[in-house]
């Protein structure tokens, strides 16, 4: 049986392996060292002022698992909201119950964090994630258009047009 936890600083080395994992189920073409990755996950969640938070969901001492979160504020009225950026469950670990576990102790943290929601998204084409959440009651929401910058754009944005 899985067991969900608070990421630990001991755990970077297995979340940059399951990253990699990850990272080539999104279809990623670019190879990141495993010791980048642990070293940008070092700096995310263990620094002095973490950025972000993860769960990490255990079988036998494995990591198989994990939901990353932050803050957004405000959120309705003057509250606070929990985002979920990434929940993924490693390949042959689906379909086990693991995501429900998650996404379980997802909600307690925005529960014990005085959070007025929670929000996440998915990938238009992941119809396995949709599936998912619209299982678990969540049906989608149409409120609101993402956006993205990528690195190129944040790069050449002319800073001092008006």
């Amino acid at each position: 049986m899985a067991v969900v936890m608070h990421a630990l600083p001991t755990d970077a080395s297995a979340l940059a392996d399951l990253f990699r994992e990850m990272d080539k189920f999104y279809g990623e073409t670019t190879d990141e060292s495993v010791e980048a990755k642990t070293e940008n996950i070092n700096r995310a969640l263990f620094s002095d002022h973490p950025r972000v938070y993860a769960l990490v969901a255990r079988e036998s001492d494995v990591i198989v698992g994990f939901a990353s979160y932050s803050f957004l504020w405000p959120a309705a009225m003057s509250t606070k909201s929990l985002y979920l950026k990434e929940l993924y469950v490693k390949q042959g670990h689906r379909n086990t119950g693991i995501g429900r576990l998650l996404m379980a102790y997802v909600f307690r943290v925005a529960l014990e964090s005085d959070c007025s929601r929670v929000e996440w998204t998915t990938d238009q084409d992941n119809q396995d994630a949709q599936a998912f959440y619209e299982k678990l009651g969540f049906p989608q929401s149409t409120s609101k258009v993402f956006y993205r910058a990528g690195r190129d754009s944040l790069q050449v944005f002319n800073f001092d047009a008006p």
